[in-house]
């Protein structure tokens, strides 16, 4: 059943999606209009369902709006997760203006397979099609108040923006490390928190608000996804390295030779050994990544970073069970946690 449920999920977000972005669909913006629906993996080359991503995160918002169902303020609210659906609409917004930066900021041409929108149409104009994205996600999120009463529109409004500083912040912090050798993992948390963590916080907390769930319980399920989170982006560090190229779709080892600070590099830099010296040499060239690798598991740091992921994983379920997520959208949470902590890419 509950695959049923995230399907109508998905197919609503879709449908919100493309009218929040249709605000610029006029006579003569009709060629920007076209930048955001390519982004967003609707129009050109290589439309569809591979060139939208997942959805993951609206999805997390809608379940979790549907998992609480308004009992906990003592009160038999019907909770309906389409009055919501702006909101999650509002979070995917975010999520894609924040990619089209990247996209410009880490010089990548490629995203989901296709050329990224800085390539097909230059910086300034995708530094326009994010800005655009950005405030018609604050134009969605207002859309609430058509369902919420306004001091639950504000609140969701201001957690949203809160968030969207944040990963503002964890963006600075990830450009400002790139060229530095003197790191330590008490500097890649916060990092990590902001530039991935934040936007996941953001889904489960606004999505238990408007669920109608009790101060603590928002709380938990904000913990729940903040942590999910932090889980995840070690994951993904261990993947960057050790990773099935034919199963992640990306050269494996490839974030050594992009030089990325991740968890197990910076574990590996705090023992100062073999990998540590060489690190500090300069960049590692493709032929050289399988040896790195190889140095980088023997002095522990894939071994460290499977630790904490499964810490963190536990502790993000633990997050969750406190919280008791109820019902088909509470089963179909469980599932897509369980998903997203033991993928393997």
């Amino acid at each position: 059943m509950s695959i049923n449920l995230q399907q109508s999920m998905l197919e609503e977000i879709e449908v919100e999606l493309k009218r929040q972005v249709a605000r610029l669909d006029q006579a003569r913006t009709k060629p920007f209009h076209e930048m955001l629906t390519y982004h967003m993996g609707w129009t050109g080359e290589g439309a569809g369902s591979q060139a939208t991503g997942k959805r993951i995160r609206p999805l997390i918002t809608l379940l979790s709006v549907y998992s609480v169902d308004g009992k906990d303020k003592g009160k038999s609210i019907e909770v309906n997760w389409l009055h919501a659906v702006s909101a999650a609409a509002a979070i995917e917004l975010v999520h894609n203006f924040s990619l089209v930066h990247d996209d410009i900021q880490d010089n990548s041409e490629y995203r989901r397979g296709r050329k990224t929108a800085w390539v097909k149409w230059g910086a300034p104009m995708a530094i326009n099609a994010g800005d655009a994205l950005f405030v018609i996600a604050n134009q969605s999120v207002l859309d609430l108040k058509t369902h919420y009463p306004a001091e639950m529109v504000v609140r969701a409004a201001g957690i949203l923006n809160d968030i969207c500083l944040q990963l503002t912040q964890g963006q600075y912090m990830d450009m400002s490390y790139e060229e530095r050798t003197d790191l330590s993992m008490e500097d890649y948390w916060p990092m990590i928190g902001g530039k991935t963590s934040a936007l996941l916080s953001a889904c489960t907390q606004i999505g238990a608000l408007l669920g109608y769930a009790n101060e603590e319980k928002v709380e938990l399920y904000r913990q729940f996804g903040y942590t999910l989170g932090l889980a995840f982006q070690v994951q993904d560090d261990i993947l960057g390295i050790w990773g099935d190229e034919s199963v992640t779709g990306k050269s494996a080892a490839s974030d050594l030779v992009e030089g990325k600070n991740s968890l197990p590099v910076l574990y590996a830099l705090e023992k100062n050994g073999d990998f540590a010296k060489r690190w500090r040499q300069g960049p590692i060239p493709q032929a050289e990544v399988g040896a790195a690798a190889v140095m980088l598991e023997n002095e522990g740091g894939k071994s460290y970073a499977e630790k904490m992921s499964a810490e963190l994983t536990q502790k993000a379920l633990g997050y969750l069970n406190q919280a008791d997520p109820q019902g088909e959208a509470g089963e179909a949470i469980r599932g897509l946690a369980n998903m997203l902590l033991k993928r393997k890419q």
